[in-house]
Order: C-alpha cells, then sequence, then structure tokens
C-alpha cells in the first residue's frame, strides 16, 4: 500500500500536480479536493483530470448517465483510497490500478481515511452524457473501511 500522510511527502509522488481547490464541485465532496485539468475541453472530446483528495476526502454517490457509452474511468496515480459500487464491497485504490466505471452505476471515490489519494479521471465521451449528483457517503459505513 502507498498510505501516504504527509501532505509534502504526497506531492513528491503526486506526478500530476495537485491543481486548484476543487471548490465548483466542493458541494459534493466531504472534505477537501484539488481539480488539476489535464486536458482542454475546446481542444479533445476526452478531458482528462487529476484529482487529489485530502486524508477522509470522498466524492458523495453519484451516476454516470448516457444515452449510448459513456461512464467514466479512474487512473490510479499516487496515495491510498476507495472506490465502492452501490451493493459491492469497496475496493483498496493503489497507484497503477484502473478502475473502468460503465454508465448507470452509482458508485464514490475518494481517499482512505489515513492518506493523500489521486487518480486521473476520464470522462468517457458518448452520446447525451450527464453526472446525477446522489447522498453523501455515510460517515459510519465510510469509518468501517479498513
Amino acid at each position: 500500500m502507498m498510505k501516504i500522510n504527509n501532505k509534502e511527502e504526497f506531492a513528491k509522488e503526486n506526478v500530476f500536480g495537485l491543481g486548484q481547490e476543487n471548490s465548483a464541485y466542493a458541494q459534493y465532496f466531504i472534505g477537501n479536493s484539488y481539480l488539476n485539468p489535464l486536458t482542454d475541453p475546446k481542444k479533445t472530446a476526452v478531458f482528462l483530470a487529476n484529482v487529489t483528495f485530502e486524508p477522509g476526502c470522498r466524492n458523495n454517490w453519484h451516476i454516470h448517465h448516457a444515452k449510448t457509452g459513456g461512464g467514466q474511468l479512474l487512473i490510479c496515480t499516487a496515495g491510498s483510497g476507495w472506490y465502492q459500487e452501490e451493493g459491492k464491497e469497496a475496493v483498496s485504490l493503489e497507484p497503477g490500478m484502473v478502475i473502468t466505471i460503465p454508465a448507470e452505476v452509482k458508485h464514490w471515490h475518494g481517499a482512505k481515511a489515513d492518506s493523500w489519494f489521486s487518480h486521473i479521471a476520464v470522462e468517457v465521451p458518448e452520446e447525451e452524457t450527464r453526472n446525477e449528483w446522489c447522498e453523501p457517503v455515510d460517515d459510519r459505513a465510510y469509518g468501517k473501511l479498513k
């Protein structure tokens, strides 16, 4: 595992950079997250961004809807985190892992309680895509993850 609780140590491993505080989406996160866009949506159909979560930070449950195709890819790059689909056990995320999330699957992802975490988020382009934000991840359920 690559748990890193120290921000300065994490910065050395976070090769795609911290970016700016993710204030535009802060209402959909518990804790602080940061966004570093890696592609310009005006120049390419595929949007990539490095998303960094402070220890304990996670996004709300959400669904990537699409008429056809769509979904999301997570490419884990630094630290240690969690990914969970509704009705399934949480999966431990470590650098080098790739998570494929089909459209219409309710899920969440974020840092472990004791580690910073970064992943590159890839929005899979297709027809009529949109994101539906749902309820926060329950603190008690999150706290039980080891």
